[in-house]
């Protein structure tokens, strides 16, 4: 376990219990690795608050396909981003609905706009953005 860095944690027994329950819900096979997940989401996060790096995220959007000219605004806003739009999945839910991810890479700041701006278009019934990480820099 070459290295390895041990050390201790305080917290209130109520708190722990609690923390033990959920990691024990999540599938974790002992606390270190929860607590390590836990930094790494940290560490996330704060590259996303600095936008240092490159950084990678999704979007989905779930959308009516025959709302006016929805799907065709769609592709030309993804055309428009084509450097940072890497890869997208289609899916036709039903007669109406199409369900499309998107994962977008480059600059946290850029790829955050385009995520805004893709779902915040007009006939977009929901839609979200997941951050995440290249996994450069995470242990």
């Amino acid at each position: 376990m070459s290295g390895v860095v041990r050390f201790g944690v305080s917290a209130d027994e109520r708190l722990l219990g609690r923390f033990d329950e959920l990691i024990a819900e999540r599938g974790y096979v002992n606390r270190s690795e929860a607590v390590r997940d836990l930094m790494r989401a940290a560490l996330v996060e704060e590259q996303w608050k600095t936008g240092e790096g490159e950084a990678v995220g999704t979007v989905t959007l779930v959308y009516d396909h025959h709302a006016s000219d929805l799907a065709d605004r769609l592709t030309a806003q993804q055309h428009s981003h084509h450097e940072e739009i890497v890869s997208t999945l289609h899916v036709h839910l039903d007669h109406h609905h199409c369900l499309e991810v998107l994962v977008l890479r480059g600059r946290p700041h850029s790829i955050g706009r385009i995520a805004a701006e893709l779902i915040g278009t007009k006939g977009v019934k929901h839609g979200k953005f997941v951050a995440t990480t290249t996994g450069h820099g995470l242990v």
